[in-house]
């Protein structure tokens, strides 16, 4: 899955290719293995999850910490890659951590990425993540806020966006904005760690 060339992003990190490994330019928070940014507010931007139902990342979340990753239920490597992990970093956290964490998934293949088709490839990883599609261009439009410029990814047949055959980004939101990503070279324990860590500054402020 080829995430494109995040041209802020690259001012940001200095490093970035494919599926979004995004960085900030800042060290990394000594704590942790993703690294913190200056955060960016969400868009407001409407998507629909797989239940019909309307759902605002900036407005719709009711857990203190979401974790965001942009893909298509197609991809052959970098996206099961990356879910994989983060589901077994879940079940490094116990009950009441695990309870405050949401995953997120949001397509960019909209076209063939129906409710059913995000339903049952994201069951095979947590009954509870959520599924998001919509409109491409809304879907562009949030992640654009997020300083993830997916139009300027390959097209793929099917007119969504093929984000990236390298790194691939998921990203931290809380309180509305994001604030961390981290790489596809993220270990489930990486994930748990800054977790821990992330919902304790969640806590704290």
């Amino acid at each position: 899955m080829r995430f494109l060339a995040l041209p802020v992003l690259l001012v940001l990190v200095g490093i970035l290719t494919g599926c979004g490994a995004a960085g900030t330019g800042q060290a990394p928070a000594s704590a942790m293995t993703g690294q913190e940014h200056t955060p960016y507010q969400l868009s407001d931007t409407t998507l629909t999850d797989t239940e019909g139902r309307p759902f605002s990342l900036a407005e719709d979340v009711d857990k203190p910490l979401t974790l965001v990753f942009y893909g298509y239920t197609s991809c052959p490597d970098e996206c099961p890659l990356v879910m994989s992990s983060l589901a077994a970093a879940l079940t490094r956290l116990d009950a009441a951590d695990r309870d405050k964490v949401e995953v997120v998934f949001v397509t960019t293949d909209p076209a063939r990425d129906s409710q059913k088709v995000l339903r049952k490839y994201l069951d095979r990883y947590g009954k509870d993540f959520v599924g998001l599609t919509g409109d491409l261009k809304d879907i562009v439009t949030l992640a654009e806020s997020m300083r993830l410029y997916i139009g300027e990814a390959d097209r793929l047949p099917s007119g969504g966006y093929d984000l990236g055959v390298h790194d691939t980004h998921v990203s931290a939101v809380y309180g509305g904005e994001a604030r961390v990503v981290w790489s596809m070279n993220t270990s489930p324990k990486q994930f748990a760690d800054d977790i821990h860590h992330l919902l304790e500054e969640v806590s704290a402020a």
